[in-house]
């Protein structure tokens, strides 16, 4: 059995913040060597063609970094994480999607092998990723769309360990020992989604901008973990809890290994009140990201984010908020330099 665990101990507990406790120590995971340039297009419109366009291009960019294309490999499989758990108004945009699976087509990925990770079913369907009810027709009939709620894309043996249980009541296992025991060591793991690290060649993050409470910034780090596990509600009861599991699920290696890259389109994001959706607080740019670096995407969110809210009258995003500093001590990216590394692609 693979126990996934990893420790900001030192870090947390040096700064009076929740520290992780665990039964076996591990080293910071170093991640593959992927550029930390991010990549930016811009959308004419926010239609399939531009997103097309731009999208063919910015892998391009990408390959070229990296030096080979990206064809099929031993699995012959490609998954993409989309965002949808806002709710209709501020989901991953479907044209972004469909630009993705044509470009990974034009690579030699048969349609079928493309397959589609979301968390919530109803969300899934409002947003217009699972078929209609009425019509019973959808935009990806052709690819197998996991929904992570349905429990099925889990496996005992993945799973990241924290001592923060969910909720139970203790007076029904008050009699039964085994039982509370096995509750209890349950209520501790976070299941990982297993088809993008074990089932494909690679897995592409395709996440929507919002703040969060509890979080700062949900974007590329939380849509890789928290909303890609079981078991996660159990860390927003503080800013302390979600941060440190957001960075120490990033810094996985096995989830590092296989996430290639992010693609973020501003297309629509929101600046305060997420991640519930609210019209009056969302905002469109033209700009759309690829970046195999989640730090320093998530970072220039959290500026323009901050630009907004200000503009607004709001508060800033508590700078008690470490998500981003905690994912930088894992080594799953940095926010240093970011002018320098911003390279401006002509689709």
């Amino acid at each position: 059995m693979f126990r996934l665990l990893f420790f900001l101990s030192l870090l947390l507990a040096s700064s009076g913040g929740y520290a992780l406790s665990a039964q076996e120590e591990a080293e910071i995971p170093e991640g593959p060597q992927l550029p930390g340039t991010v990549w930016e297009g811009n959308l004419a419109r926010f239609d399939l063609r531009e997103y097309s366009r731009e999208v063919d291009s910015l892998l391009k960019q990408f390959e070229e970094a990296i030096g080979h294309r990206l064809v099929p490999g031993e699995k012959g499989k490609v998954g993409l994480k989309i965002y949808a758990d806002s709710g209709p108004g501020l989901a991953t945009p479907i044209p972004l999607v469909k630009a993705v699976i044509q470009a990974l087509v034009d690579r030699g990925y048969e349609k079928e092998d493309v397959f589609l990770v979301g968390l919530n079913p109803l969300r899934l369907r409002f947003t217009g990723y699972l078929p209609s009810l009425i019509t019973g027709e959808g935009p990806f009939e052709e690819h197998p769309i996991f929904i992570l709620e349905s429990g099925e894309y889990y496996d005992p043996g993945w799973f990241y360990d924290s001592p923060l249980p969910s909720r139970f009541d203790p007076v029904f296992l008050a009699n039964r020992e085994e039982d509370h025991q096995e509750h209890l060591e349950s209520n501790r793991r976070s299941f990982l989604a297993t088809p993008l690290f074990l089932e494909a060649d690679f897995w592409i993050n395709l996440p929507v901008y919002t703040d969060h409470p509890t979080l700062g910034v949900n974007g590329a780090l939380v849509n890789a973990t928290l909303w890609n596990a079981s078991n996660t509600a159990r860390f927003m009861k503080s800013p302390d809890n979600a941060p440190a599991a957001v960075a120490e699920m990033s810094a996985i290696p096995e989830l590092r290994q296989t996430w290639l890259f992010t693609i973020a389109s501003l297309q629509q994001y929101q600046f305060i009140g997420g991640p519930a959706y609210n019209s009056l607080y969302t905002v469109s740019d033209t700009e759309i990201w690829l970046s195999a670096d989640p730090v320093a995407l998530d970072t220039m969110m959290l500026a323009r984010i901050n630009a907004h809210r200000s503009r607004w009258g709001f508060p800033i995003i508590s700078e008690e908020i470490r998500t981003l500093e905690f994912a930088e001590v894992l080594k799953v990216g940095s926010a240093l330099n970011l002018d320098e590394r911003l390279v401006r692609v002509d689709g």
